[in-house]
């Protein structure tokens, strides 16, 4: 059970985090969030019933949010991560567990801005946890108990899939599912711009190519679903599918995907290192 929990700089992921905790059961009146803005706040305390903080009216916002709470989950932008550590660090109870969703901020640099021994967990959730079937890579310090693990799993349950994956592996992780639905995205653009290319109507072609994507989205969801099985099942042989995946085959597709994660991971290290991690 989770006894107060303080999202500080409750933005858009903030947000859908909050949405599929208080679905899961949390009271409304455990959680307090910050926000810039006023009307940002106000949005937060009417559409969820959570006590909300606007830093434009009370410099002390974060600092108050993260007093007496049992979790704080940092959602500001990576540059900023370091400085709110440093922001709240006095007023943190050393059993606090401290997570952060930035990308690219490791627990190297959390734990140099927070007290000694401060537990800590980084995660890489992706943006399809805002219909709460998103996946949350977490990854804590040596710092945080099995025990304060799993409350950190309460926090993510509600919103999708939560695994635990070393540190060394968040770059990887943030490759695949982070960057993953653009991806996904990406393919629909380029299904719709076939389409148009056969001379189907924009909002035609549009509508083939999402709800194709999507559709196919929910049949991976399925319990025990196997991305390969699936494919093979709509694949006859010497069919109209099959000359279309032997295409992409020919054209060097998979390894095109390979090559793109590869590029987003390399990113990603880049950034942590401009961070000074």
């Amino acid at each position: 059970m989770i006894n107060r929990i303080a999202f500080l700089g409750c933005g858009s992921m903030g947000e859908a985090i909050l949405a599929g905790l208080l679905a899961s059961g949390t009271a409304p009146s455990s959680v307090v969030a910050t926000a810039r803005r006023t009307e940002r706040a106000d949005e937060l305390a009417s559409r969820y019933g959570v006590t909300a903080i606007a830093g434009a009216e009370e410099p002390e916002a974060n600092r108050q949010a993260a007093k007496g709470a049992g979790i704080v989950l940092l959602g500001v932008k990576p540059a900023g991560i370091e400085a709110l550590c440093r922001e709240i660090a006095t007023v943190l109870q050393p059993q606090t567990v401290v997570i952060s969703v930035a990308a690219a901020v490791s627990l190297a640099q959390l734990q140099a801005a927070l007290p000694d021994g401060q537990p800590v967990i980084r995660a890489m959730p992706n943006t399809p946890l805002k219909v709460r079937r998103g996946v949350v890579a977490l990854s804590a310090s040596s710092t945080t108990s099995p025990e304060q693990l799993a409350k950190g799993h309460q926090v993510f349950n509600g919103s999708g899939i939560v695994l635990d994956v070393p540190e060394e592996q968040q770059d990887a992780v943030s490759a695949i599912s982070g960057s993953g639905p653009a991806y996904a995205f990406y393919l629909a653009e380029a299904m719709a711009e076939a389409a148009r290319g056969f001379g189907l109507d924009p909002d035609t072609a549009l509508i083939l190519a999402r709800e194709t994507v999507a559709g196919a989205g929910l049949m991976l969801a399925q319990p025990g679903a196997e991305p390969a099985q699936l494919r093979k099942a709509v694949t006859s042989p010497n069919g109209t599918t099959e000359r279309a995946l032997a295409t992409f085959d020919e054209r060097g597709l998979p390894a095109i995907i390979s090559a793109g994660a590869q590029a987003a991971a390399a990113r990603a290290a880049a950034i942590t290192a401009e961070l000074g991690g």
